[in-house]
C-alpha cells in the first residue's frame, strides 16, 4: 500500500505580493502528489494543534501570544512573515499535520506531511520562517502519551535544526541529527546531540558518503521507536537560501537511503517537507515529492 499522506488546504496562508517565502509550494505539492499517483485515495485531514498541545513544546506565553494575536513586533521580525490569524491557523494545521503523520506511520510503517519541518521556532519564540516547532510538539506529544520511548529526529534541511534541539534539550529520549551547511543560518547554532555542519558547495557522492557514515550506527546505537525525517530540499544546488550544491539526483538518492535505513531495522518513519526556496513552484514541489516517492518505493519493496 502506499504510505498515508497528510494534506489540508490551511498550510497555505496569504502573504504580501513580492514576499520571498514560496507560500505556493505547499498547494502545488499536494496537486503533483495527486498527478504522480502518490496519493490514490486522497489525503489524510488533520485536527489543528490547540494551546494544549502546542506547550508540551513551547512557553505558554509565547504560544498565547501567537494565538492571540500578540507577537511583539521583534519577534514577528525574526519570524520573517506577518502573524496574521491565517498564518496562526496555517502554524496550528502544520502542527496537526505532523502529529497524524507520526500517528499514522507509526501505525502503517511510513507516512509524510505535505507541510512541517519548522525547526527554527525555538522554546519562546519563532524564527527563520517558522512559528512552531511541528517535530518537536508531535515527538512531545507521543511521548506523554506512551506511544514512544524513544525518538530520532534526522533534520536533513540545509539549515541547523536550533530550535528543535532547543525545544527538545530537557527530552534525552529525543534525540536530534542535524546535517546541514555550516556557514548557512542560523549565525549563533543551538547545540543539538549530533550537529554535522558541511562546507559550502558539497556535492551529491560527498553528501551521500557523510550521510551513509553517519546515520546507520545511529540508528543501530539509539533503536528509536520513530523516526521523523525532515526532508527539506534547500540543499538543492539551485536553491536560493542553500550553498550546498546536491542535484535532484541527489536528493532522490538521499531520501531513498534515510527511508531505507529505517525501513531496514523496522523503524516506522514519518516525513515532513522542510525547507526549499526557488522562484520556480513547479520544481520546488517536484522535489519535495522526491521523499513520498521514496516512501512509495520502499513500502511497494
Amino acid at each position: 500500500m502506499i504510505p498515508p499522506i497528510v494534506f489540508h488546504p490551511a498550510f497555505e496562508a496569504p502573504l504580501p505580493e513580492g514576499h520571498r517565502f514560496p507560500m505556493g509550494k505547499y498547494g502545488r505539492l499536494a496537486e503533483t502528489l495527486l498527478a504522480r499517483g502518490l496519493a490514490p485515495r486522497g489525503f489524510a485531514t488533520p485536527q489543528p494543534a490547540g494551546a494544549d498541545l502546542l506547550t508540551l513544546a513551547h512557553d505558554p506565553a509565547y504560544v498565547a501570544a501567537v494565538l492571540g494575536g500578540a507577537v511583539p513586533r521583534a519577534v514577528e521580525k525574526d519570524i520573517g512573515l506577518p502573524v496574521t490569524p491565517p498564518l496562526v491557523a496555517r502554524s496550528c494545521a502544520s502542527v496537526g499535520g505532523t502529529l497524524l503523520a507520526a500517528r499514522l506511520a507509526l501505525a502503517g510503517g511510513l507516512a509524510g506531511s505535505t507541510a512541517g519541518g519548522s525547526h527554527h521556532a525555538r522554546r519562546t519564540q519563532g524564527a527563520g520562517f517558522c512559528v512552531f516547532n511541528d517535530v518537536a510538539v508531535a515527538a512531545r506529544a507521543l511521548q506523554a502519551e506512551g506511544a514512544i520511548g524513544r525518538a530520532l529526529v534526522v533534520d536533513l534541511d540545509v539549515h541547523q535544526g536550533d530550535g528543535t534541539a532547543d525545544c527538545l534539550s530537557r527530552s534525552p529520549d529525543l534525540f536530534t541529527l542535524s546535517i546541514h551547511c555550516e556557514a548557512n543560518y542560523p549565525p549563533r547554532k543551538i547545540a543539538g546531540d549530533l550537529d554535522v555542519g558541511l562546507p559550502d558547495r558539497l556535492g551529491d557522492a560527498e553528501y551521500l558518503a557523510v550521510l551513509s557514515a553517519r546515520l546507520p550506527p545511529l540508528l543501530d546505537a539509539l533503536r528509536p521507536d520513530l523516526v521523523f525525517y525532515n526532508a527539506g530540499v534547500d540543499p538543492h544546488r539551485d536553491d536560493r537560501l542553500g550553498r550546498l550544491s546536491l542535484t535532484d539526483d541527489g536528493l532522490a538518492a538521499r531520501d531513498r537511503t534515510v527511508v531505507a535505513q529505517a525501513r531496514a531495522r523496522g523503524i516506522p518513519l514519518v516525513a515532513v517537507i522542510g525547507g526549499g526556496y526557488t522562484d520556480d513552484i513547479a520544481a520546488l514541489a517536484g522535489r519535495h515529492a522526491l521523499v513520498f516517492e521514496a516512501m512509495a518505493a520502499q513500502a511497494a519493496g
